[in-house]
């Protein structure tokens, strides 16, 4: 039986680790061939190269600093020629600093809104010019719940996914007009066991402590594994979500519900 993303051709930031690791996967467990990029090239290579041991020739890869726009223009380019299309964009590198409105630096906020924001910007607007002619296709712009709910200790990042929240909607409203084929929608987790939660548990003095810290938080009483964002990442990318756009997909445990 075909995978639920069979045919279907993705360009994947962030993807040597993490949530974009997890995501790439999932998307050639499914069926999909996948264009891993990331900062960390060797880390690219790498993942790209355990998912061919499994899966011979669905991975492919490159480095990428997602806040260069001439990189962008070379990747996207890359990405289609490699696969021999492009339908699906997962906008999923990031990073994120701690610290108050006083204490963070203005350098780490222009370096949040580079990597969070100005890539989002610049992975939409040009990967969408080669998504038109492929018929479905699907924008996934990873945000977080911190787009949606404020702490007074991450101003930056707050900022950042909330940016991705709206400029999300933004480009679905245009594709809806220009190329309704294709649709854009964010995904919003809460704490997941990613090394985007190194900082805290540094602070916390182990991950044990750190993750029972952040657990408590969350109504289900725990965090989330990165294929619980994989599978929502699955789901839009897939046409069986060919009616959802400009929508917030929360991958949270319920905490937004408080």
């Amino acid at each position: 039986m075909p995978g639920r993303l069979a045919g279907k051709k993705a360009l994947i930031t962030g993807g040597a680790q993490g949530l974009g690791a997890a995501i790439a996967t999932h998307f050639v467990d499914e069926g999909a061939s996948v264009f891993i990029t990331d900062l960390n090239g060797d880390g690219a290579r790498w993942q790209a190269e355990a998912i061919n041991g499994t899966h011979p020739n669905m991975a492919q890869h490159a480095q990428q600093d997602v806040r260069s726009e001439a990189r962008w223009k070379e990747v996207v380019q890359e990405a289609h020629d490699a696969m021999g299309g492009l339908n699906v964009l997962v906008n999923n590198a990031g990073i994120g600093t701690m610290g108050t409105v006083e204490a963070e630096s203005f350098e780490n906020w222009k370096l949040v809104q580079e990597v969070d924001v100005d890539s989002v910007f610049l992975g939409c607007k040009y990967a969408l010019p080669l998504m038109k002619p492929h018929g479905r296709g699907s924008i996934i712009n990873i945000s977080s719940i911190a787009g949606l709910i404020a702490s007074g200790y991450y101003p930056s990042y707050n900022a950042a996914k909330a940016a991705v929240w709206l400029l999300s909607k933004s480009v679905a409203l245009h594709c809806a007009k220009v190329a309704p084929l294709i649709r854009c929608n964010s995904i919003h987790r809460s704490f997941i066991e990613t090394p985007i939660l190194d900082g805290m548990v540094a602070l916390a003095g182990s991950q044990d402590a750190a993750y029972a810290k952040l657990g408590r938080q969350i109504p289900l009483g725990h965090i989330g594994e990165p294929s619980d964002v994989a599978w929502a990442a699955v789901y839009l990318a897939s046409d069986e979500s060919k009616f959802v756009t400009g929508s917030e997909l929360k991958v949270d445990g319920g905490i937004s519900a408080q």
